[in-house]
């Protein structure tokens, strides 16, 4: 009988790199880390995954001056993502001003993958919070648009002593929470909204204006995202909202 003829090497290890790169380009793939670096401004943002299973992707920025004591954690809305933060100017702002500003994206949003613990009103609280853990903010004052308040408010209302202030921008959510848990939060807040939205902003105002520690801005000519259509008004009631914090 015939003896089955080998192949040569040469060619088994072409066949075994060609495997390789083929299920290499068949896995999905994974969020990297990444350095931007704005030298114009001498403005680093660092971004990258944290060290767990939350699954969160964020851009920070270092401040540029000596830090106050203050830590800014921007989340976003449903059309956004961190980047919008970084768009809009406003991870540099808070640095110039000697803020440690960091810009989440939401499991599902952006470069951040989809999470289990996003399903439920605890697990949400508890995904915000090992974030929070995993990059070492202590007390940082949270900025939550729209959609966020999905995961704000369960944070707030479980730990808002953990917080230095509350930035809410018509934020999701608020009709799942009485009166007097509202009124029961002493954590300094400052409501933003957009005088044109006549939607969410009133239902959130109707449940946020019970928090007993509070200042609303109105944004004239502005929509639902108000910052987007008035970022020099907003970033002035911001920064100063952070300042009187500081």
């Amino acid at each position: 009988m015939q003896g089955t003829s080998k192949l040569p090497k040469g060619v088994l290890l072409a066949l075994g790199l060609l495997i390789t790169i083929l299920l290499y380009l068949g896995l999905p793939s994974l969020p990297q880390p990444l350095i931007w670096t704005w030298n114009s401004d001498n403005v680093t943002i660092l971004a990258g995954l944290t060290h767990s299973n939350s699954s969160i992707f964020y851009r920070e920025v270092q401040p540029l001056h000596k830090p106050h004591r203050l830590e800014v954690v921007l989340l976003h809305g449903k059309a956004f993502t961190s980047h919008i933060w970084q768009q809009l100017g406003t991870l540099e702002k808070l640095s110039r001003r000697g803020y440690r500003a960091i810009a989440l994206d939401l499991p599902g949003f952006g470069n951040s993958f989809p999470s289990p613990a996003a399903r439920t009103e605890a697990g949400r609280a508890d995904l915000l919070d090992q974030v929070l853990q995993d990059l070492k903010v202590k007390k940082p004052v949270l900025v939550s648009p729209s959609l966020s308040g999905h995961y704000a408010l369960p944070f707030l209302m479980r730990a808002h002593g953990r917080l230095n202030g509350f930035v809410p921008i018509a934020p999701t959510f608020t009709e799942n929470y009485t009166q007097k848990q509202f009124s029961d939060i002493k954590t300094p807040t400052l409501i933003l909204y957009g005088a044109l939205d006549k939607g969410l902003a009133q239902e959130s105002l109707q449940k946020l204006r019970h928090l007993p520690n509070h200042s609303t801005v109105k944004l004239q000519d502005a929509g639902h995202a108000c910052y987007l259509h008035q970022p020099h008004d907003f970033h002035d009631a911001l920064l100063t909202f952070l300042d009187k914090l500081s």
